[in-house]
């Protein structure tokens, strides 16, 4: 498409808008009806750890989205000359699962307790019993379940609980409404109303009761609504907040906010049952659209939704990509100081393409990336670590190929479940993220760990702004009766990806690796034990 005819449909607002709060990095892509990306903004962050909670303020979080959208807003401007006061529609995203909790007047009662965290292993246990669903220590009904069996104060004014999406949506339509897919790491979904479980409510509301709490989760949740349906329209007081400069337009139509699992589903094509896409970046989890409902309640899987309402599998692991960027700054900082000039980009490919030169097992060595917790392996802490035999190669190749291996072993586990315990089968697995970024790398270790071919589209680097954008289109077809799928599958017609097929070398020695991980699992034990 020229500059000039992407000039026009920016003046007309013939575009959607995505916004995605990461982990690390908050992204707003604007993009095209055919799905372009034409414009982006973003801002950098990071997550704090107050009195042992992972946690962002809010008040970062409204500082972010108004960096986000300044740096998108000067991008149009830079390439196409005009300023950007209006889009086609708007879709929110952000971390899934944790814990917002609000009073009658909307005032935040605790820190905003993020996925992260891996504080509610009681209240985990506790309810997937109670429920006979998995219940994992992020989702946001283990948090409030954990307060209220900690009889935390601030249960007693309970007004309300959401996701981070959900309270950034909030603030820019004045509705308190979740996508599917978000609202499916806060409760129970049931897939044939695609709201809330009601029954489970009842069971909910009843221990709780006992428990001497009058409180009534129902009231307490958000508004489900799926890929499509009617989330409200940009507020005035949304549009400042977004825009102080006063350019940006009211009333644009937002589509239901989403997590950024169900943006990842949507940036991949892979809504479809059978289909499956990994997600690497901070942390890592696989999804798998089912056929079925899966024999038994595993608690390593969640059970999510599309954000179409499609029951998903997911295998997710907390830490991935925090380690191994450490260790390549690093290296980073060991060629300065011999006075080499390598730039960021260079540094970081050269140093996943040395991963690709180690052994097949890495030598040898062992490593856990661990920085917070693992509820796979059951940790409640992480702590970093390196450990060899005094015979190991120790070589920059192994050391970067092990913490890449052992950064999936986690999120291994979780599949053999699926794969081997309930024989879900999957036609394709996509995937996208940083872990992705240097090309033929990522896909080859990810392919070696999942023991599947691995797809990496060219779009992969678009990220879960652009899958929400895609939402946020969907929400404004014209053609009402077609479906997130088929929609999708337009989309992505003319997409380019390359495949990479799992050597038997790698799987061989990633299975050597992964035997060694679970092995020296108390190895990690004795460290977040011992290392106060």
């Amino acid at each position: 498409m020229e500059s000039s005819e992407i000039k026009t449909i920016i003046m007309e607002g013939k575009t959607s808008l995505g916004i995605e709060l990461g982990s690390t990095r908050i992204k707003a892509v604007l993009i095209s009806k055919e799905g372009d990306s034409i414009a982006s903004g973003g801002f950098n962050w990071e997550n704090s750890q107050v009195d042992g909670i992972w946690t962002y303020p809010l008040e970062k979080v409204v500082h972010g989205l108004k960096k986000c959208y300044a740096n998108l807003k000067k991008d149009v401007e830079d390439r196409y000359g005009v300023t950007l006061i209006r889009s086609g529609s708007i879709g929110i995203s952000a971390m899934m699962h944790g814990y917002l909790a609000f009073d009658k007047n909307g005032d935040l009662l605790v820190p905003f307790r993020t996925w992260r965290n891996n504080i509610t292993a009681e209240a985990s246990k506790e309810l997937t019993n109670l429920l006979n669903y998995p219940i994992p220590q992020r989702w946001s009904i283990a948090h409030l379940y954990q307060a209220l069996l900690n009889n935390e104060p601030h249960v007693e004014k309970l007004a309300s609980i959401t996701t981070l999406a959900g309270w950034v949506h909030l603030q820019l339509t004045g509705k308190n409404v979740l996508g599917i897919g978000d609202a499916s790491g806060m409760f129970p979904i049931d897939i044939d109303t695609k709201h809330f479980n009601s029954r489970m409510i009842d069971i909910f509301n009843k221990k709780v009761s006992e428990k001497g709490f009058n409180l009534d989760i129902s009231k307490l949740l958000p508004e489900v609504l799926s890929a499509g349906e009617d989330a409200g329209t940009l507020t005035p007081e949304g549009a400042r907040l977004l825009d102080p400069e006063g350019n940006l337009e009211a009333h644009i139509p937002l589509c239901p906010p989403e997590g950024d699992a169900g943006t990842g589903m949507a940036a991949t094509n892979s809504v479809r049952v059978r289909t499956g896409n990994v997600s690497a970046g901070t942390s890592v989890f696989a999804m798998i659209v089912l056929e079925k409902e899966l024999s038994r309640v595993h608690h390593e899987i969640d059970l999510v939704t599309t954000p179409d309402g499609k029951l998903v599998a997911m295998a997710h692991s907390n830490n991935c990509s925090t380690e191994y960027s450490a260790w390549v700054e690093l290296f980073g900082q060991a060629a300065r100081l011999l006075g080499t000039d390598i730039s960021e980009q260079a540094l970081y490919d050269s140093m996943m393409n040395e991963a690709l030169r180690g052994d097949a097992d890495c030598g040898g060595i062992l490593a856990y990336g661990y920085h917070s917790g693992e509820h796979i392996t059951g940790f409640t802490e992480g702590r970093p670590l390196l450990v060899r035999t005094p015979g190991a190669a120790l070589t920059p190749a192994n050391i970067m190929r092990a913490q890449l291996f052992t950064s999936l072993c986690a999120l291994r586990t979780g599949l053999n479940i699926l794969f081997d315990e309930e024989k879900v089968r999957v036609d394709q697995i996509v995937g996208h993220g940083g872990f992705f970024k240097t090309p033929g790398v990522g896909e080859r270790i990810m392919a070696a760990a999942v023991h599947s071919p691995v797809s990496v589209l060219d779009t992969a680097s678009e990220g879960g702004a652009w899958g929400i954008a895609l939402l946020a289109a969907f929400s404004q077809r014209k053609e009402r009766s077609i479906t997130l799928p088929d929609f999708l599958k337009r989309i992505f017609s003319s997409d380019k990806s390359s495949t990479v097929k799992p050597t038997a070398e790698d799987v061989t020695g990633f299975n050597s690796f992964y035997k060694r991980y679970h092995d020296g699992l108390e190895i990690e034990r004795q460290a977040v034990k011992n290392l106060k």
